[in-house]
């Protein structure tokens, strides 16, 4: 199994839900964070007053797999994350020992 961690601008939510679950994925965990790369935030104008803006507000999508399935999703949210401008975000892919669906006590692949 495998843990996918998608840091997405937040109009793409929509986009990226929808287009994973067209691939028969109907589970996902969605947060607020905020955080920044190589763009080091930006400067935004407020009242006539200019001010740094560090870290940029984004949305994180995580998503539990099987293997088989990894490929597929890690395509689909590039495609729809995708603006090719700087800010875009990253997708990072971890191994997952186990999952446990708490209700059934079900291991594994099963729990998804």
């Amino acid at each position: 199994m495998k843990k996918i961690e998608a840091i997405i601008r937040h109009f793409k939510l929509e986009d990226v839900k929808g287009a994973l679950t067209e691939h028969g994925i109907h589970g996902m965990t969605v947060s607020e964070v905020r955080g920044f790369g190589r763009q080091k935030g930006h400067t935004e104008m407020y009242r006539g007053t200019e001010y740094a803006v560090d870290l940029v507000p984004k949305l994180k999508i995580e998503v539990v797999c099987s293997d088989d399935n990894l490929r597929a999703v890690v395509d689909t949210i590039l495609r729809t994350a995708q603006t090719g401008a700087i800010g875009d975000g990253k997708i990072f892919v971890t191994n997952l020992e186990d999952a446990i669906r708490i209700r059934t006590g079900e291991h594994g692949e099963e729990a998804l």
